[in-house]
């Protein structure tokens, strides 16, 4: 008998003695079928595809013949005609019908981020044409918001109004009101972030529709320009989504992927002269983007530009306050092993800081570097990215409560998603309009499931105990939005790779007060 197959042969005695174990005693074990899926791991392409499925539901305007999502229609088809713009499309942000530009933008520019850092992986589990589409669906919208140099819409439907409102966006009756941002009403963050979209977005289609591509990149400089001449920032300007940091963050992210995309010098002095914006951040969000910055910009320093090292040594100081067991952690997980910035909507942070420790990792396992020093703790590469799996697979189930954050994937998921279009019976089914108040009264005060499976949505989470109420009435944890799912994209990418490298059954980890039981 060869090595391997005694290996297999202990691995399964040792499952089984365990399985025997947990059912007789019943007591910090877990059932065979539970051993066997931890030990398994989960399916992350299954997970890459329906993450991508998601921005389907999400989709506003006119549907294509090929949409997948059968339970949407056609929605908000005269949007922008007050103005005399047309700003049909794009994507509604969360579980209602309100178009958001800046975290719309930001969607789009982790989505392409995704698409260019590990396009190969996405591509060997066929889905980078979907990835393209869900991108495409953002950019065309961008394209069309940006109706002068100086002019960006950022905002489509009083969000107030609403909010009020319990409806499917197919009847929505809200005012469709316009918000923008111009040289007069400047708002430099939405307008860097639109540009940060475009010039990613530009490589992701460089090589399948390059006038496309060169179309994106020209309107970005455009963005570009518009945002750092006309300095301002958005939290003079708009009605939700405002800004609390400032924009000197996206100025630093747009510019970097400016020169990402163009090559042209200008961009880059324009990062190097300004790295004294860069600041050592423990959050990459919406309204932060410091850290992503700082990662796409320190992998040019390990290409051979050492005169960009701050924004190395500030990534790094990223990753040192979310690692567990560094000497300089800032931000700790749960008993359950999750990260922990704060109660709402905590998936978003989780998602978005695996997002950049994926990336991170990747570049430098590709530098030949052996890891970072936090303090008296070393991590290599291959450390962050396990930390990043145990996050991916609390999402997707390996957690105390036993369940998928995300809805679709495995055998439990949350039913009452705090989504209008899901929660209300699809206009297909039931053509009759359902109104604002028939929406509250009979669908979101249901203890019923949402009769749409909103596959591949991503609710907010559980609370700092681990617990999670489905309830569609708990916004802060089980609404979804784009960008939670757009940084899974990522996250979850960049484990395609090592999946398929893995033996099917190398880890078993029991629970969190059992050691790991490692059978290599």
């Amino acid at each position: 008998m060869r090595s391997t197959e005694i290996t297999w042969a202990l691995v399964m005695c040792c499952i089984l003695a365990i399985a025997t174990s947990s059912s007789s005693s019943n007591q910090n074990g877990l059932a065979l079928e539970d051993v066997v899926s931890s030990a398994a791991g989960y399916d992350y392409k299954d997970a890459l595809g329906k993450a991508i499925l998601f921005f389907e539901g999400q989709r506003s305007g006119k549907l294509p013949a090929n949409q997948r999502v059968k339970w949407r229609g056609d929605s908000a088809l005269t949007d922008g005609k007050p103005d005399k713009a047309n700003l049909v499309g794009g994507y509604y942000d969360a579980g209602d019908n309100v178009k958001f530009g800046w975290p719309m933008a930001f969607t789009v520019t982790l989505l392409s981020w995704a698409a260019v850092e590990f396009r190969r992986d996405i591509s060997s589990a066929n889905h980078l044409n979907n990835i393209r589409t869900s991108i495409r669906w953002g950019t065309d919208f961008i394209l069309r918001a940006h109706t002068s140099p100086t002019t960006l819409y950022t905002q489509v439907g009083d969000g107030n109004s609403d909010h009020q409102c319990w409806e499917r966006p197919e009847d929505m009756d809200t005012p469709r009101t316009l918000y923008k941002i111009t040289s007069d009403s400047p708002g430099t963050e939405a307008a860097a972030e639109a540009a940060a979209a475009l010039s990613a977005a530009s490589l992701v289609f460089k090589g399948v529709d390059s006038n496309y591509s060169a179309k994106l990149l020209s309107k970005s400089k455009s963005l570009f320009e518009f945002a750092d001449k006309y300095r301002g920032s958005y939290k003079d300007s708009c009605p939700f989504y405002c800004s609390f940091s400032g924009y000197q963050d996206e100025l630093l992210w747009s510019a970097a992927w400016l020169y990402k995309a163009s090559g042209d010098k200008k961009y880059f002095s324009y990062v190097l002269s300004n790295q004294g914006w860069s600041q050592a951040v423990s959050e990459f969000s919406w309204d932060k983007k410091f850290a992503g910055a700082q990662a796409l910009l320190a992998k040019e320093f390990y290409g051979g530009k050492k005169d960009l090292s701050k924004y190395k040594t500030d990534v790094e100081s990223f990753i040192c306050a979310l690692m567990p067991g560094s000497s300089s952690l800032q931000i700790k997980t749960t008993a359950g092993g999750l990260l922990y910035i704060r109660d709402s909507a905590n998936l978003q942070y989780v998602t978005s800081s695996c997002m950049v420790l994926s990336v991170y990792s990747k570049t430098l396992k590709a530098s030949h570097i052996d890891g970072i020093q936090c303090g008296s703790a070393h991590f290599s590469p291959s450390q962050i990215k396990t930390f990043i799996k145990s996050q991916v697979d609390y999402i997707l189930g390996n957690n105390p409560m036993k369940t998928s954050y995300m809805v679709g994937f495995g055998s439990k998921y949350p039913m009452q998603l705090h989504h209008r279009g899901s929660s209300i019976p699809s206009i297909h089914s039931h053509p009759s309009k359902v109104s604002c108040s028939d929406g509250y009264s009979s669908y979101y005060s249901s203890n019923s499931p949402n009769p749409n499976q909103h596959v591949g949505a991503i609710v907010g989470g559980p609370d700092s105990s681990d617990h999670f109420n489905d309830q569609r009435s708990d916004y802060s944890h089980s609404e979804p939005t784009t960008y939670i799912n757009a940084a899974f994209v990522g996250a979850v990418a960049a484990l395609l790779e090592e999946s398929k490298q893995e033996e099917p059954l190398q880890l078993l980890q029991m629970n969190r007060t059992t050691n790991m039981i490692d059978y290599m």
